[in-house]
């Protein structure tokens, strides 16, 4: 079930105003609620304590997914008030998969931030989500190869069929959740990740709503987006070191699922067949493509690095461990604080780079990545740099 109607074109405006209020409202209400499920969760037992893979050193209460996903609620609602952006509701059923989902996703991380569950059980209900998403028309449809096709055009286009396009929307998803609860392991970390793919990502589709004069299928992806980020940025305040509370898994989860929902949305349904061709089009064509993997670079390259250490070492891949990236910039000297903004820098870096590609000439967005990645390496590097000069 893809669409309720023919999708409307040329719709006058941008609503950036529209969108950032939703962002906003969605950020108050999560930082309101997050003080409340606080409290729930220190009542119902929904307790992080300390072990010998974790970083902080007393019981933290989690569960701030609930919170998060309160807000993005309110925010949702509050865009279905908005008559502007109340088309991302009429046309296609994004919206509702995403809560649906969103709920699922959210109850069974609750649950594992109260009662540890298995990780079979996790999987059955990350499974669940994404099936969510799959059924009510959340997929890809298509990708753009570089190679192939006829002489004069650039590339070829492969088409997905239903049960493809499910599966690999099932994989990105699961892939996608796993990749943010890996990368949660120090205070604000999985948020501010988060809110800085989900900026990068509402940032690429406003600017396919411009290219498409306006075509409200371009609706959802930026409302997804605007929603998580606003969500991720009201819970900062609680999380950022020193934490009051965690997100734990029903938050990470949310953020991982949202932002496979978003790129999906955003990127799995492009005319890919009628995009014109020239010069620059190969860029172009790629964008979508590039901004989904610069999104997920960061929390994909460290669950990549566990799967392999992991496996290696003849340990199953969810053993947990104290060797991800964050923890790695710890252990060279860098404080808490400093490693989660240099991770925000290299993930702002990546995102946002590859967002530009799409609006800007790549010869110039390409020299400022590269400044930007240089000035990352270098602060990363500060430690090591400063030991050497001391012998």
């Amino acid at each position: 079930m893809e669409s309720v109607g023919p999708l409307p074109t040329n719709v006058p405006g941008l609503p950036i105003r529209e969108y950032a209020l939703v962002c906003l409202v969605t950020a108050a209400v999560t930082f309101l609620l997050t003080g409340l499920v606080r409290l729930l969760a220190i009542r119902v037992g929904a307790v992080a304590y300390p072990r010998k893979r974790d970083v902080h050193v007393k019981p933290m209460p989690r569960m701030g997914g609930v919170a998060m996903f309160g807000g993005v609620v309110a925010g949702l609602w509050l865009a279905h008030q908005l008559p502007v952006l109340r088309r991302a509701f009429e046309y296609t059923f994004d919206i509702q998969a995403v809560l649906i989902a969103g709920a699922v996703i959210v109850l069974v991380g609750a649950l594992d931030d109260r009662f540890e569950l298995d990780s079979l059980t996790k999987a059955a209900g990350q499974t669940t989500s994404a099936g969510v998403l799959v059924l009510l028309g959340v997929q890809w449809f298509a990708f753009w190869l570089p190679w192939g096709g006829s002489e004069n055009s650039l590339g070829s286009v492969l088409l997905l069929s239903g049960n493809q396009g499910g599966l690999l929307t099932v994989l990105l998803v699961l892939t996608m959740v796993n990749a943010m609860n890996f990368v949660d392991g120090l205070d604000g970390l999985a948020a501010g990740i988060g809110m800085i793919a989900a900026a990068a990502t509402c940032a690429f589709s406003l600017g396919l709503l411009v290219d498409r004069g306006g075509d409200v299928g371009t609706y959802p992806p930026a409302l997804i987006a605007a929603t998580l980020a606003g969500a991720c940025l009201g819970f900062l305040p609680h999380n950022f070191q020193p934490a009051r509370i965690f997100m734990g898994d029903s938050g990470s989860m949310l953020i991982g699922l949202m932002l496979a929902a978003a790129s999906t949305t955003a990127s799995g349904r492009l005319d890919y067949v009628n995009a014109g061709v020239g010069a620059k089009d190969a860029i172009a064509l790629l964008s979508p493509l590039l901004v989904v993997a610069a999104v997920l670079f960061v929390p994909l390259l460290d669950l990549l690095m566990a799967v392999v250490r992991r496996t290696r070492a003849g340990r199953s891949p969810f053993a947990p461990d104290k060797m991800h990236l964050h923890h790695r910039l710890v252990e060279i000297g860098h404080s808490q604080r400093r490693a989660v903004l240099l991770i925000y820098l290299w993930a702002a870096v990546l995102a946002f780079g590859a967002v530009a590609l799409t609006l800007f000439d790549a010869f110039v967005v390409g020299w400022g990545v590269g400044l930007g990645l240089l000035l990352a390496l270098l602060a990363s590097a500060i430690p090591r740099l400063r030991e050497a000069r001391r012998t």
